[in-house]
Parts: C-alpha cells; structure tokens; sequence
C-alpha cells in the first residue's frame, strides 16, 4: 500500500492546536477558484508506505507534547483514505496523534468513517453557504459535506469549521449568516475560524498553465476578517483563540 505526498511541512502553526506536522496528500475532486494549492489537484507526487511515512513523521514526536501530532491535509486527504486508514495504527504506536483538514467533499466510506472517528479532530471546509455557490465556485454541490458535518456531529467528534473569505463574493455579514444557519445548531464545532483570501499561490497557476479565475481580486482586507470574526464569535460564541 503507498500514497501520493506532495509536500510536507514542519513545526507547522496554523494546521490545527499544538505543534503540527503536516501531510500535504495529493488529488482533490475539487476545483475552487480561490485555491492556493493548484500543484495539489492531480494524483501524482512522492509514493510512500505507511510505514515510510511514520518513519519521518516519528523524528519530530519529541516537539509534539500533548497536543500536537500530525496533520493529513491536501489537496483532499480524504481521496486517500484507505492509504491514511493504514497509516493510523502505526501513529498511535508510536503515541502520536493527527487531524484530519478536509473539504468533506468524499463519500462516506468504510475507510472515511475510520480515520475521522479516530482523528484527534477534524478541520472542515464550509466553502459557501449553498449549492449555487458551490457548483459556481468549486464545480461541486455541498451535499457531501454536509453530510460529513452530520457524521461529525453523529459521532460527537471535535471540529473545526473553516471558510476562506473573498473580497466581493462572501465578504458580509449576511453572507456568513447564511454560513451559521448551516452550524449553529452543532454540538460538535468548538471553533468557526475564517481566512482572509491571498493571492500568495497565484504565481503557482502561471507555472501550470491554469486559468486563474481571480487574477484581478485583491487580498482581503484584515480589518474585514477581523469584523467578520468577532460576528461570528457573538452569533456562535465560540472564540477562535488557541
């Protein structure tokens, strides 16, 4: 059994709580026009074992203490499930754990349901509130991470809901009101953390030859994050404070 890597990153600090060791898997079935990874779209990259992988994760265990570990993201992990599925039983040997950073946009499967009921947590994409948005801006409908959201409530499993937020497209409050009527109401979501749209991956759209469908959009404003967070925050009461 091997995996697709693309990257990895070290001592990574916004991956999830405590010092993380990110795994950038490849393949997504996703196609978001905001998305800074476009390298990470195909299946193709590093293949490694299981048992390869947690060799080089193992080094770093000394700086993941108590609530650090690994982070599986991508691309879309999920897309590799089985090959995550076989690399848990080695982590937990070696006492470390992971999270899971996803879209959700993948089937339920065995192996799905496996590594996010063993995950540490879970760090879900809440792209836009509807299906018009997500077919427009992703090329998907949202049914399939809505659904994962109801596993993760099912199961009672901690979660991180994240949206990415882009000048003149859900860059208001009533835009993330429409966000909240989807998470208000879940148990399980400690955090609703949102990101301010970059432009720092653009230069990576120019070197594939892809279309860029935001090439004139500016970067987010902090200031329209920041407000945007703090009506989250007094709408879930939930802080984004680690």
């Amino acid at each position: 059994m091997q995996g697709y890597i693309h990257s990895f990153e070290s001592m990574a600090a916004v991956d999830g709580e405590g010092v993380r060791y990110a795994v950038f898997l490849s393949g997504c079935p996703l196609r978001c026009v905001f998305c800074h990874n476009p390298d990470t779209w195909n299946m193709t990259g590093t293949l490694m074992t299981p048992e390869e992988l947690v060799n080089k994760v193992s080094k770093y265990n000394p700086y993941f203490k108590n609530n650090g570990g690994v982070t599986f993201t991508g691309g879309e992990p999920l897309l590799q499930a089985e090959f995550i599925r076989k690399t848990v039983p080695l982590l937990k040997e070696k006492g470390i754990n992971y999270i899971v950073d996803t879209s959700g946009s993948v089937e339920l499967t065995d192996s799905v349901k496996y590594v996010l009921e063993n995950a540490q947590g879970v760090i879900l994409d809440l792209k836009f509130p509807d299906n018009e948005g997500y077919l427009k801006y992703t090329g998907h409908t949202m049914e399939k991470t809505l659904e994962m959201l109801g596993f993760l409530e099912s199961i009672g499993k901690s979660t991180r809901i994240r949206t990415v937020i882009i000048p003149g497209i859900n860059d208001t409050e009533e835009e993330i009101q429409k966000y909240l009527m989807h998470i208000k109401d879940k148990k399980c979501i400690y955090k609703y953390e949102l990101l301010a749209f970059h432009t720092m991956g653009f230069f990576k759209y120019e070197e594939l030859k892809i279309e860029n469908p935001l090439k004139d959009t500016k970067p987010l404003d902090v200031s329209v994050k920041d407000r945007l967070q703090k009506f989250v925050n007094s709408n879930l009461g939930k802080s984004i404070d680690i």
